[in-house]
């Protein structure tokens, strides 16, 4: 139930058969507008038609296949279903036990754990480094185009498209660098958010148990609660007892070479320090 994201929040939005209702109603509306357009002359009241004009007889056109096959559609046919086995009965059990409620607020959680913070602090600054490369890069592409477009004329079409292939050469080759170093600092958040969650989970049954709690909900679904049912502050002043920081891969470190190397630390390599990788894994180019 516990998330890199914290909590999870499900929303389900029932919109089936609008579209059909829609068609529907503008087919109602044309036909009370336009009464009598295709009723026969003899259906109409005299004062309708006008005396010196007679209403035209409406004309009867075969059906052709596709409507044939559209009417089928709209009623389609109510086809016998296999019949249902018999359940066996369920032979009687002890019922559960009476639940003892406790809520938490995981965002929450993880807005107080320093762990947490230091994983958004060291990755946060990666993106930012990486926003900001990116953005010189497109600039730079930017300039080199303008560039090329002015001595487009004293060019020669084979200078053209040799230049032309140079850059597009260059935007590729940045564009695949830019989305690894995405990758990286992605896969870097997930190790570290990882310890996180498996040592919440670990503490949020531990706190549950001490006060005797079967059930946990969490505490943004809960339209009323008491203030002595929640065990929010307590979970994030013991995570951050045994958690107070973790490992986070160094920026020029691939997680994934990392992890294959077989030297990933753990949140139990107390004698490691955070953000100190093992020097073995080159980087992904």
């Amino acid at each position: 139930m516990l998330r890199k994201s914290g909590i999870r929040l499900l929303a389900a939005t029932a919109l089936l058969g609008w579209g059909y209702q829609a068609i529907s109603g503008a087919h109602a509306q044309a036909a009370n507008g336009n009464a009598g357009w295709f009723v026969p002359k003899t259906a109409q009241p005299a004062a309708h038609a006008p005396q010196h004009e007679a209403a035209p007889s409406p004309v009867q056109l075969p059906a052709s296949a596709a409507d044939s096959e559209e009417a089928q559609s709209q009623n389609p046919p109510i086809l016998p279903q296999p019949p249902v086995p018999k359940a066996p009965d369920v032979a009687k059990s002890a019922p559960p036990p009476a639940p003892i409620i406790g809520v938490i607020s995981v965002p929450e959680v993880m807005r107080l754990s320093s762990a947490a913070q230091q994983a958004e602090r060291v990755l946060g600054a990666r993106r930012d480094d990486l926003a900001r490369d990116a953005q010189k890069e497109q600039a730079g592409w930017r300039d080199e185009q303008q560039k090329l477009q002015g001595q487009a004329r004293t060019m020669s079409s084979t200078q053209i498209q040799a230049s032309e292939r140079q850059l597009q050469e260059r935007v590729l080759a940045a564009q695949k660098d830019f989305r690894n170093r995405n990758r990286v600092i992605q896969e870097a958040a997930q190790v570290s958010l990882g310890q996180i969650e498996r040592e919440l989970i670990q503490i949020i049954r531990q706190v549950a148990a001490s006060h005797g709690m079967n059930l946990v909900l969490h505490r943004e679904q809960v339209a009323l609660s008491q203030e002595s049912l929640d065990i929010t502050q307590q979970v994030a002043s013991q995570l951050n007892g045994v958690l107070p920081t973790v490992f986070i891969p160094a920026a020029d470190v691939d997680p994934e070479v990392l992890a294959k190397s077989g030297t990933m630390p753990t949140t139990a390599d107390a004698d490691k320090p955070a953000s100190v990788p093992t020097p073995a894994a080159p980087a992904k180019h």
